[in-house]
């Protein structure tokens, strides 16, 4: 009687055997990223030859190239001027919105359609319309006499024409119709993150609405709120139409001053520098942001930080 010995190929001793990933498999998942080479290419170089090109220009001097105009730009006191009113246009708009636009955004996702929808049409409105044309209209109501001016008048509040044009307050009130849709769009997107049973949680154990909005809401939509302020901070502080029809030839900001350097006193490396100086200024602001949002902890981790045994009303 002979006895069968198993084979060494059995599949219990069988080892495994290595996947190899085939090329053809490959070449589909990276379709989309060939495909979208050339445009990516095309967008990259647009941006990236005028910057060097501003960027070199801004070094060149009589004699060669050299650091003198950025010296200039630092060592004078007009452009301190420049720069201090294009900073405080921008915090002003800045923070005016965030006002505005966030407790808009808060109404706006508590609505229900369709009154949503036409609200959100009604915000989004605007940017189909030009800038320019809207300035225009500003320009119009802002105007010793435009609506305004005619209302103060007829209300008592104003013996004589009101202007607000060729003024700060006038910029920043254009500017803040311009730009506040973006912080509203902003924490809109973060509310429909948030989950609403953490509210009803806070209301179920006694907080009032106060406490649930400071406590339990405004933690998870801070990122929008960041996000929405970091673009319209950007977009004042390099707004050009705005700040030139409303602020006119006596208001100079940075983006104004940049156009006289380059049509005006034809000083184009000048002009050069103080563009680079303000790009340079909205990469710090940029870079602050992003530090920001890396300490700002996730959504799920602020809940369990922000949540107490007892929410006191």
């Amino acid at each position: 009687m002979t006895t069968k010995v198993a084979p060494a190929t059995s599949p219990l001793i069988r080892k495994p055997q290595r996947t190899v990933r085939s090329t053809s498999a490959l070449i589909p998942s990276m379709l989309p990223y060939f495909l979208s080479l050339p445009a990516l290419v095309f967008y990259g170089l647009l941006l990236a030859v005028p910057l060097v090109a501003t960027f070199l220009l801004s070094f060149q001097m009589a004699g060669g190239y050299s650091g003198g105009n950025y010296l200039e730009v630092i060592s004078d006191s007009y452009f301190h001027t420049v720069f201090l009113r294009t900073f405080i246009l921008s915090i002003s708009v800045t923070v005016i919105c965030v006002l505005i636009g966030t407790p808009q955004a808060i109404i706006l996702s508590r609505m229900g359609n369709p009154w949503r929808s036409l609200f959100l049409v009604a915000i989004l409105g605007p940017f189909l319309i030009s800038v320019v044309v809207r300035t225009l209209g500003w320009a119009i109501l802002l105007g010793s006499n435009g609506p305004i001016s005619l209302a103060l008048q007829g209300l008592g509040l104003a013996q004589e024409p009101v202007s607000l044009l060729y003024s700060m307050s006038g910029m920043v009130i254009a500017l803040v119709h311009v730009l506040v849709p973006f912080v509203v769009i902003s924490v809109w997107v973060s509310l429909q993150r948030c989950d609403p049973d953490v509210e009803r949680a806070g209301a179920s154990l006694g907080a009032s609405e106060f406490t649930i909005l400071r406590r339990l809401l405004l933690p998870q939509i801070m990122p929008g709120v960041i996000s929405g302020s970091v673009v319209v901070f950007s977009l004042a502080a390099t707004a050009f139409a705005t700040p030139a029809i409303i602020g006119g030839r006596r208001l100079k900001v940075a983006a104004t001053a940049v156009y006289d350097e380059f049509l005006s006193t034809l000083n184009w490396p000048l002009g050069a520098a103080i563009a680079m100086t303000l790009l340079f200024a909205n990469l710090a602001i940029l870079a602050a942001y992003r530090r920001m949002t890396e300490r700002q902890p996730r959504h799920g981790d602020a809940l369990v930080q922000n949540q107490p045994k007892e929410i006191p009303a």
